[in-house]
């Protein structure tokens, strides 16, 4: 498991670093092109200004000197200073004769005066076969000669043609070394980010692969393994983080549901059996007028049972945060109106009156029938616990964001074992003939809505309950 675990992730890594570097060569592949044009045109453009600013000169040189036996001495020394006057870089060249030359035609394009390589005739025949605008250098390929010549021309005013040329062997030299630098860069630069990105992926997919190998340990019998905590504050980090409170999530939930069983089966015991002694007595009575007590007894206890299901487990999902609640808006007056006419019958049998002090206009967002059922619990437990004569009072008040409900009584109050367990389950006084899951069921309902829930006897008696939900 884990060796397959660890090639995979050294598969990923690669992948990763890979793909990354692909992209990066690829991106600085794409600058360097660029880079080597704009360098290209730029030695260029540096060239053509020569070679139109010298070839001017030599024009102008050529114009003003008189026809003559000197002519062409003048115009040949010009043309050799010409040549020494290059763009830095070709004057390095051993003979910069070789790299430069001047040349001038008549109209018919016979040679009148050469300053440069020695093989002349060629030149000539190459150089009057190509169409030239004036003044507009161009490319010629001269046989003999590995790099092309940047040739521009210009015609004199007695028709003759200067023609000057420089071989671009600098140039094509400045751009191969450019290319042959910037291939060592481009390969130690992808080696190195290859390096650096594998090692990194490597490293992240280690503390991924914690998580993997944690989540692939968890089963039904264990739920205590938990991811190393990693320091810092970045994704891994925060994934740990999370996976570790979802683990201890579960781990309570589990834990909460084994409790809920253990306690579903002890509660149940004693309902089950006394549904069965009910049914069991009805079936021993020999008069049909006798069946009816018993059965109506265990229809009374089914009631229950199913009541008592239904609580625990509306706790049990409160207290593991899963309760399925439909909120909606409440108007609390008339719901709790409602509530207390429904109950007034049972309620003026025993003998207990009840009180309301409603606000007008209160609403919450909550659920209809978690609320209802709060409600009816309270007046159960009134109708439960208090003895005749007692009085239940109940007041609805708006403050400050939050509303509050109150409820009172003047009975016996609290027992004393109970009061600093008032809302866990199954805590109950010892007098008690129900199941501890009254108040339970209250603060689940209250913390469910985001709200808080307090208890405890009154100095004058009776108890108080102080409910606040926000609005």
């Amino acid at each position: 498991m884990s060796s397959r675990t660890n090639e995979r992730g050294v598969t990923a890594a690669w992948r990763i670093a890979l793909g990354s570097t692909l992209v990066f060569a690829l991106g600085t592949m794409i600058a360097f092109l660029l880079l080597h044009e704009f360098v290209s045109r730029e030695i260029q453009r540096r060239s053509d200004a020569w070679l139109t600013g010298e070839v001017s000169v030599l024009s102008d040189v050529a114009e003003r000197t008189p026809r003559g036996a000197l002519y062409d001495r003048i115009v040949d020394e010009v043309a050799q200073l010409a040549t020494k006057e290059i763009p830095a870089g070709i004057s390095s060249v051993s003979d910069p004769t070789q790299a430069v030359f001047f040349m001038e035609t008549d109209a018919n394009d016979s040679l009148k005066l050469w300053v440069g390589p020695s093989d002349s005739a060629v030149f000539t025949r190459i150089i009057t076969r190509n169409r030239f605008k004036p003044e507009i250098p161009i490319n010629v390929a001269i046989a003999g000669h590995e790099n092309p010549y940047r040739v521009v021309q210009f015609v004199a005013n007695d028709g003759n043609v200067i023609y000057l040329g420089m071989s671009e062997r600098n140039d094509h030299q400045v751009l191969v070394r450019m290319r042959g630098y910037f291939l060592m860069i481009f390969v130690a630069i992808v080696l190195l980010g290859f390096a650096i990105t594998f090692v990194s992926s490597r490293q992240l997919l280690r503390r991924v692969q914690r998580v993997t190998e944690t989540a692939a340990q968890i089963d039904q019998d264990n739920l205590q393994s938990r991811v190393p905590a990693i320091d810092g504050n970045d994704e891994v980090a925060q994934l740990t983080a999370t996976m570790n409170r979802m683990l201890d999530r579960i781990s309570r939930t589990v834990e909460q549901l084994h409790s809920m069983s253990d306690a579903l089966a002890h509660d149940l015991r004693s309902p089950i059996t006394a549904v069965r002694g009910r049914l069991e007595q009805a079936l021993m009575a020999d008069e049909p007028g006798r069946i009816k007590e018993p059965i109506a007894a265990a229809v009374e206890e089914l009631d229950q049972l199913a009541n008592l299901l239904t609580t625990s487990l509306d706790v049990a999902e409160a207290r593991a945060g899963a309760l399925r609640m439909h909120r909606t808006r409440l108007g609390l007056n008339q719901l709790v109106h409602s509530i207390v006419e429904l109950y007034e019958p049972s309620l003026h049998e025993r003998a207990i009156s009840v009180r309301l002090q409603c606000e007008e206009g209160i609403e919450i967002e909550a659920d209809a029938g978690l609320f209802h059922r709060m409600l009816a619990n309270i007046l159960n437990n009134a109708m439960r616990h208090l003895p005749p004569g007692s009085t239940v009072s109940l007041t609805l008040r708006r403050d400050d964001g939050m509303m509050w409900m109150t409820v009172e009584d003047n009975g016996p109050g609290f027992p004393p074992e109970v009061c600093a367990r008032l809302f866990e389950k199954h805590v109950k006084g010892r007098s008690s003939t129900g199941h501890g899951l009254g108040l339970a069921f209250l603060h689940a309902v209250t913390v469910a809505h985001g709200g808080t829930i307090e208890g405890r006897n009154r100095t004058s008696g009776g108890t108080q309950l102080i409910l606040r939900f926000p609005c």
